[in-house]
């Protein structure tokens, strides 16, 4: 039995655009529900959200069963915490801040296993085999692991063409808050420098054969960005649609 099939990565491969959305809380109930919500992808958050390996384990697994594709962003390009996302059954794997094709090419190792990669070969046990159900797991997995990398501040940018010449990069994600602070606009991601840097970063990824990515917040900015060509779209982020909810409701009631 070979590995599962990658349906996110075989759907960028065939250009096709899919509309995702951030998992923040860290809990596996909250991901089980928007994983009902319809969306293609979510990303659990290993960044900025309060997860561990347990807890972004129990989100995949409370993601099985729904069709929505599970992204991990782990908190950095770290080749052991990569080892550990891919063992608990992530297929496809965000890493925050490349700045580098060098950088770029150590991720791609860590997510294939040897001669190729770097990839501890202890998976027999792990939930990524199905506790070792998954017969032909190790000799057929490299091919359904997807790694995008993101590219978010302006050494990232001046790297972007070497980055995107790395075989094993499937997609950059822009970082539109990070790219814009460092850029001096201290998170306006809707400054005319910024969206100009964004514009021309999707057309070179688009040109180089790879899939572009991008988180907005907002109606606004999430059209802008599929306008631009973003081709994997992340439009809210799961922390702030309750907020901006429930804030709506109570002041809507309280005003009475």
């Amino acid at each position: 039995m070979p590995a599962p099939n990658n349906a996110f990565k075989q759907a960028l491969i065939e250009g096709n655009r899919l509309i995702g959305c951030w998992s923040s809380f860290g809990e596996a109930v909250t991901a089980e529900i928007m994983g009902t919500a319809g969306f293609d992808w979510l990303v659990i958050d290993g960044e900025h959200a309060p997860n561990d390996i347990r807890s972004i384990r129990d989100q995949l697994m409370a993601l099985a069963a729904s069709p929505t594709h599970p992204v991990v962003r782990v908190p950095i390009g770290d080749t052991a915490l990569i080892k550990m996302v891919l063992d608990v059954g992530a297929q496809t794997v965000l890493v925050p801040m490349v700045e580098s094709a060098e950088k770029a090419r150590e991720l791609v190792r860590a997510c294939r296993y040897p001669p190729e990669g770097v990839r501890g070969v202890g998976a027999g046990a792990a939930r990524a085999t199905g506790y070792g159900s998954v017969r032909n797991y190790i000799q057929t997995v490299d091919a359904q692991i997807c790694l995008l990398v993101q590219v978010e501040n302006r050494a990232g940018m001046t790297a972007l063409d070497d980055i995107l010449s790395v075989e094993g990069v499937d997609g950059v994600f822009i970082g539109p808050a990070d790219l814009s602070t460092d850029m001096g606009f201290q998170g306006n991601s809707a400054a005319p420098e910024v969206q100009a840097t964004i514009a021309d970063a999707i057309k070179r990824i688009r040109a180089a054969g790879k899939a572009p990515g991008i988180l907005g917040t907002n109606d606004e900015a999430n059209q802008a960005y599929m306008d631009m060509g973003a081709q994997f779209l992340a439009v809210g982020i799961d922390v702030m649609l309750l907020t901006q909810a429930a804030r709506t409701l109570a002041a809507k009631w309280k005003a009475k």
